[in-house]
């Protein structure tokens, strides 16, 4: 049986943790497949750039889902992978683009959580550490970092193992 754990990979933009997450998922031995979260519906030059960086350090042999949100069946089919999911930020705001509740995605972040514990999946989540600047001066904004708050506390409730990357530089903040 393969060993299962639920690992919560935080830092901010250009932190460094979705490359900190990539090698993790490498060093595991298992076969990894990567959840890539973006909306390219509603992605611009830049954004495109930053999905071609990101596709181009991914290994061949890992298998990519791209433009799936359904975050659930993703860690149900996952089965003998680890599931890498870059990121659960863009997650949220997918929902959150689509008007959905903060209520409503919270739920659905938590019944993910508690089937990949239930199932014993191996799955590394990266978020985005968003609280740690000014208050956004939008509803829209105070939304959204409100959401990805209540997010993050989840996931690290639920993890075996949270890391916070600064500088490309992990800190544990639970576990080992």
């Amino acid at each position: 049986m393969t060993p299962s754990f639920l690992r919560f990979i935080l830092g901010a933009s250009r932190s460094g943790k979705s490359h900190y997450a990539e090698r993790l998922a490498a060093a595991s031995g298992l076969p990894v497949r990567y959840l890539a979260t973006y909306d390219m519906d509603v992605a611009d030059e830049e954004m495109q750039r930053r999905i071609a960086l990101h596709r181009s350090r991914r290994p061949r042999h890992w298998q990519t889902v791209e433009h799936r949100f359904d975050l659930r069946n993703q860690i149900v089919e996952s089965e003998e992978s680890l599931l890498l999911v870059d990121s659960v930020t863009l997650w949220l705001s997918y929902h959150l683009v689509r008007r959905r509740p903060m209520e409503s995605i919270l739920a659905e972040l938590q019944e993910a959580l508690d089937v990949a514990l239930e199932l014993r999946r191996s799955v590394i989540l990266v978020g985005d550490e968003v609280g740690g600047g000014l208050v956004p001066p939008t509803v829209e904004g105070r939304i959204f970092c409100d959401l990805s708050g209540c997010a993050n506390q989840l996931m690290a409730r639920c993890a075996t193992n949270v890391e916070l990357v600064v500088a490309g530089l992990p800190l544990t903040l639970k576990g080992s």
